[in-house]
């Protein structure tokens, strides 16, 4: 049984800090493309047009990237975000450390998948299907979390990196194979 994967990476979320205070409500006026209303969240979300992403900026100078897909694209939206921040006068001199904290992938394994025998077969699963069409299936080693559909296109989140999300889709596999072995009439 070939259970070739096709992962892509469909968003990574980072963080980092720049190492200094941000004046959240000049950096507001500044800057056409935010959003800030500190009474409701104390960040402000700093929209980033190429690459397509958002910024959650803190006055403490932490950051939180979402939307990118790729480490690079999270580098050159820090540096986007250094430059307009430039514009209101802080000047960030370090190189600032980025962190990992999420990737989310999509894909698929050639197979349909009787969802009912895999919430029954896997440990560490939820299927409401009334609720949900997707089994969600918990990873222990490596930690990913998994949404399987019957028709073999799957969700995997909780990876921090390329290696890590590649060891989970062969857990991945290797569990439903070991599924599918206990019950080979019902596949």
């Amino acid at each position: 049984m070939a259970t070739k994967s096709n992962l892509r990476v469909e968003n990574i979320v980072a963080t980092t800090s720049l190492g200094k205070e941000i004046p959240l409500t000049k950096l507001a006026r500044m800057q056409s493309n935010t959003e800030y209303n500190p009474e409701q969240f104390p960040g402000l979300v700093l929209r980033v047009e190429k690459p397509k992403s958002a910024v959650l900026v803190f006055s403490s100078g932490n950051l939180v990237c979402t939307g990118t897909k790729s480490i690079a694209q999270v580098k050159e939206v820090i540096d986007a975000v250094i430059k307009q921040i430039a514009k209101i006068g802080i000047k960030v001199t370090d190189k600032p450390k980025i962190t990992v904290e999420n990737i989310v992938a999509s894909g698929s394994i050639d197979l349909n998948l009787n969802l009912n025998l895999l919430a029954l077969q896997l440990e560490n699963t939820e299927y409401e299907p009334e609720q949900f069409p997707g089994l969600v299936y918990k990873l222990v080693e490596p930690t990913a979390t998994f949404l399987l559909f019957s028709n073999g296109k799957l969700v995997c989140t909780g990876t921090k990196n390329r290696q890590q999300l590649e060891d989970s889709m062969v857990q991945l596999n290797k569990s439903i194979k070991e599924a599918l072995a206990k019950n080979p009439k019902k596949s």
